[in-house]
This record gives C-alpha cells, structure tokens and sequence, in this order.
C-alpha cells in the first residue's frame, strides 16, 4: 500500500511540474510537456553517442558519401540556427554542440539525438537517392530534437514504464531499463524497437523538417517524391524510421496541404 501510494504521489508530483513545464514548439506553437531536464538528456545522448561510434563503422570524413551528407548537415543547422534566432528562441539550442556522422550500415536509418548528434546510415543514401531526399529525412530527424519530441516520450515513459519515478532515481534505482527506455525515446536501438510518436509529433516534424530544408536552399516540394518512393518501400523493408510512422498517403496529404506555407520560405529565403 505504502509503495502504491508513493507511485500515486510520485504521479501527482509529474502532473504539478507539468504545469510550469509547459513549452512552445517552434513553427507550430503546439504546447508541450517536456517533464525532464534538457540538459541531463544531452548528457545521456552523448554518452550513448559516443558509445554508437565507438560500436559501428563511421566513414572517414574525406569519404564521397560522408562529404556529402555533411554538407547537408551543415546547411541545415545554419538554417536552423538562423530561424531559432530570428524567432527570439535561441535559448532551445544553446546547449547544441553538433556533431553529424554517416555509418556504414546497410539500414535505412537516420537519427539527430538531444544537442544536435546526427547519424546517418549508408543504407539511407541509395533509397533517399536527390540531397532534397536526404534533407527532407534528416530535417525531420532535426526537427524532432528542436521540438523535444523524445523528452515529451521518455517523460510519458518515467511515469508509466517505471512507475512515475524521477530520472534520477529510476537512473540509480533501474539503469538498464532507463537505459533502454533512452535508446527507444530516440530511435536508437532497433533490437528493442521504438516507442511510437504520436500524430502530433511526426505533423511536427514533417512541417518543421520542411521549414528547415527551404530555409537551407532545398525546395520542400521534393519531399513529396521522396515519401512516394518510400511509399513503395513495404514488407520487411519498411525502413527502420519509418516503422512506427504514419501511412504514406496520410503523411503525403498532409506536406501537401502545408507546403504553400514552405514554400514561402524557400522563396523568401
């Protein structure tokens, strides 16, 4: 009784900081709970990224591929850093020390971690095929750590998964499985899948991803072409950051409806 109690007070404890917890995401001014500090996250992330590099093969940054993508990278997070200023929001990035690299693995995979570490997998390249196609891909990824979406995850996660304890505690109480509840808040372990984004996320993303690919010299109109290959990608093949995602039609539908709007970024630019 006495532990379901301190769960229960634990819970009411989350909704209260969940009050004064409130944030903005940009492009789209949804507000959001983001329970856990940014900062502690970021800590996490590169630890679990140096750990990732330290496991998988990274092209040599001279190699055709990785040069390549890196300069995507870079035009995107000038793009970023540049809106984030110019909407008075710089204060979400100043923790962000970027980092992008380009592994040798055949899944088609990408992700951006808390503070701006950004991996993508060799197998992501032939599929993506146009850079508007590996822009549009890792904007999205971008745009989910701009907005925090893995916060708002691995909170919703503390309070269920490890029975609403604090992240502190759940990391001296339970570290494997605050361990693994990380890798799947942020796409990063495969093996223990992810955890869903919800509708509200991947809107988020996509429009906020296209938003930063017009603001990077990408037209976002070419994300169109690059989600109907994908469309055509099923089975087993379905790729490893789209297995939790929206269908294709819906996806597609709804950068339609919103690309009058990035476009007028892409040509105001």
């Amino acid at each position: 009784m006495f532990i379901k109690r301190t769960h229960q007070f634990t819970i009411w404890g989350l909704l209260i900081l969940s009050v004064i917890s409130c944030h903005k995401v940009p492009i789209t001014g949804r507000r959001q709970i983001n329970l856990l500090p940014e900062t502690q996250l970021i800590g996490m992330s590169l630890t679990n990224y140096d750990q990732f590099l330290k496991e998988n093969k990274k092209l040599p940054a001279n190699d055709p591929q990785a040069q390549r993508v890196i300069n995507i990278c870079k035009k995107l997070q000038g793009a970023v850093e540049q809106f984030m200023v110019k909407e008075h929001m710089q204060k979400k990035i100043k923790n962000f020390k970027w980092e992008y690299n380009v592994v040798e693995d055949p899944a088609v995979n990408a992700w951006c971690m808390p503070g701006g570490k950004i991996v993508v997998y060799t197998g992501l390249i032939p599929v993506a095929q146009t850079d508007e196609g590996l822009a549009t891909v890792i904007g999205h990824e971008i745009a989910h750590a701009i907005a925090r979406h893995g916060n708002e995850r691995m909170s919703t996660g503390l309070a269920t998964q490890l029975a609403g304890v604090g992240l502190g505690a759940a990391m001296s109480s339970k570290p494997q499985q605050t361990q693994n509840l990380f890798l799947q808040s942020f796409g990063m372990a495969s093996n223990l899948g992810t955890l869903k984004f919800s509708r509200n996320h991947e809107s988020e993303a996509d429009k906020m991803g296209l938003v930063f690919m017009a603001l990077a010299g990408y037209d976002p109109s070419k994300s169109v072409d690059f989600w109907q290959r994908m469309s055509q990608t099923g089975g087993a093949g379905v790729p490893e950051f789209l297995s939790t995602h929206p269908s294709h039609d819906t996806r597609i539908k709804r950068i339609q409806e919103f690309l009058p709007e990035a476009m007028q970024y892409y040509k105001n630019r």
